[in-house]
């Protein structure tokens, strides 16, 4: 039951004595000193009496802004929807899968990091969905190189693979560390080197950061499920009810 009602269990009280009777003032400056200092009076009674409505007053606040926030940023993923996903984007899960979920992720990112166990396990118990990686780079150069690694491994058909890698590696990447780990999963470290200077690359990330930035993501992890927003690292459940929502709307 939401709180708002009786949080604000004084305004009537207090609207009925700014009204007045039928002739009296119609605005609140043209109140007598005596009808403010009584109204002043109920309303401090009131709080004193019970704090908690201030309280209460705050949670609701809080829920309004909450519900104009998904609201706005339902509207900004219906208006990207045409560019959420493009063919450059490294996909896991099932490619044909029923509900696609977008995750915005910066692979030095601690709380992306984390999340990982949780999603393998829901791509692993659920054969329906569509993984889209948009690479992220927002916490500094390291995040860059680790990012232009990633796409370079994808022309060589190991995103996936070093992926796995350097969202387990020490966060502070370099072009060492990239060779490395590079050569330990047979790629061809040279031209991985070579193709991450290819300036396709980096208008992938341009791309991938306009976009954030049209959907109002202001940190990573962030996730569109659906029409919905998720920001922030989630828990697996959280994650399936939203997949579940986005599989209803399709029906």
């Amino acid at each position: 039951m939401r709180l708002l009602p009786r949080a604000l269990m004084v305004l009537p009280l207090a609207a009925l004595l700014m009204s007045g009777p039928a002739s009296g003032p119609a605005n609140a400056d043209e109140f007598t000193g005596a009808q403010r200092a009584e109204i002043v009076s109920i309303v401090r009674d009131a709080l004193k009496r019970d704090p908690s409505i201030l309280r209460d007053a705050v949670v609701a606040l809080q829920a309004d802004d909450g519900d104009r926030e998904k609201l706005a940023s339902r509207a900004a993923v219906a208006a990207a929807r045409d560019v959420l996903v493009s063919p450059g984007d490294p996909v896991a899960g099932n490619p044909k899968g029923s509900v696609t979920i977008v995750e915005f992720f910066d692979v030095r990112c601690p709380y992306c990091r984390k999340l990982e166990p949780e999603m393998t396990a829901f791509l692993n118990s659920d054969h329906d969905v569509r993984l889209v990686y948009k690479d992220l780079p927002i916490l500094g150069p390291a995040s860059v190189l680790g990012t232009k690694a990633l796409l370079a491994a994808r022309k060589q058909g190991a995103y996936e693979k070093l992926r796995d890698v350097m969202m387990r590696m020490p966060p502070d990447i370099t072009r060492p560390a990239i060779e490395t780990e590079a050569k330990k999963l047979g790629l061809d470290s040279a031209r991985l080197l070579h193709d991450m200077d290819d300036p396709a690359i980096q208008t992938q990330i341009d791309a991938n950061l306009h976009l954030a930035h049209q959907l109002g993501i202001q940190g990573t992890p962030a996730m569109v499920v659906g029409d919905q927003m998720l920001p922030g690292a989630m828990d697996a459940d959280e994650l399936k009810h939203a997949v579940v929502e986005a599989r209803a709307a399709k029906k």
